[in-house]
């Protein structure tokens, strides 16, 4: 964990503990700010660096039943199995789900755990997923997390109503203390970003909603590739947060004593020269995904540590 010393040795131990770990009470008092987030059951806009338009692609289809085949029936939906067992061709029915599935998937790995500011940014993320979790239960859509950290990965399967929403507060104050081996599938440690995302295509169904609550790091090709798989057949919206140190160096003229893991290092005095290419390597990485996001379809909206992360909530659903 991350934070500036004298901003930690002033606060009391019990607010310290809310601003770096999540606290259930807190995610739970967020219930009543939630129904103030645009309702995202219609077409959605958000503005952030740019236009952003992308059409709900409709709720998902679930299996109904099967029955004898008819004339004009699509062979895509032969239902192969039950022909093979009884040697008569069945055609498999389909009804569209009542409640739509909203996926939150929640970066927990250590990068998230720092703060200069305001909360750890792996606070500020679980705020906005409580918020996203909340109002998917008022509009009667079945909320399912995956929560992954550097050595755990940790899902929910999609249930209706605020027991469903409660279950994933609770995995959001937990996650760091659940052990690692409930996510080992075929001897491997799924933890990484690009290995949750993977895990979470094989979760949604299409027709669902899908937040990714993460601070960036480590997007690559592969990452965009993910997403924009994801995006042919859902909705997918992207919380990026960042910590105002991660975008500008402060104006310092004397050094900064800094903890990390239990380890202290001073940071030294910051030049014109090095906050310039400080600033620029961070819009680099903001423009990369403002683009990604722009040729694939997604919202995005950025939220930093020290920000109330419901105006950016409402930013990204659009405004009516």
């Amino acid at each position: 964990m991350a934070a500036v010393d004298s901003t930690i040795n002033a606060t009391p131990a019990a607010a310290v503990l809310g601003r770096i770990v999540p606290q259930l009470a807190d995610l739970m008092k967020l219930a009543a700010r939630a129904a103030a987030l645009p309702n995202w059951s219609h077409a959605v806009n958000a503005r952030q660096q740019g236009d952003y338009r992308a059409p709900l692609k409709g709720r998902g289809m679930e299996y109904a039943e099967s029955r004898p085949y008819q004339a004009g029936d699509d062979v895509r939906a032969m239902d192969w199995r039950l022909t093979a067992r009884i040697g008569k061709p069945h055609t498999k029915m389909f009804r569209e789900e009542r409640e739509r599935p909203v996926y939150l998937c929640v970066d927990f790995r250590a990068n998230m755990q720092f703060a200069t500011q305001g909360v750890f940014k792996s606070v500020q993320a679980a705020r906005a997923a409580a918020l996203l979790a909340w109002k998917a239960s008022y509009n009667g859509d079945r909320v399912g997390g995956l929560v992954f950290s550097d050595s755990a990965h940790h899902e929910l399967a999609p249930a209706r109503g605020n027991v469903a929403v409660m279950r994933f507060l609770k995995l959001l104050t937990t996650a760091g203390a659940l052990p690692a081996s409930a996510t080992r599938a075929n001897g491997e440690a799924e933890s990484s970003l690009v290995l949750a995302l993977r895990r979470l295509r094989r979760l949604v169904k299409p027709g669902s909603l899908v937040f990714l609550v993460s601070d960036g790091r480590e997007f690559s090709a592969e990452t965009c590739a993910d997403l924009a798989a994801l995006s042919r057949h859902c909705e997918v919206g992207l919380v990026l947060i960042h910590d105002a140190f991660e975008a500008a160096l402060p104006s310092l003229e004397q050094p900064l004593n800094l903890t990390a893991r239990g380890t202290h290092f001073t940071l030294p005095g910051v030049t014109p020269e090095v906050d310039a290419g400080y600033r620029a390597r961070f819009e680099a990485r903001l423009a990369f995904l403002t683009k990604m996001c722009r040729e694939q379809h997604l919202l995005l909206t950025t939220l930093q540590t020290a920000e109330d992360p419901l105006p950016s909530l409402q930013r990204l659903l659009g405004r009516r």
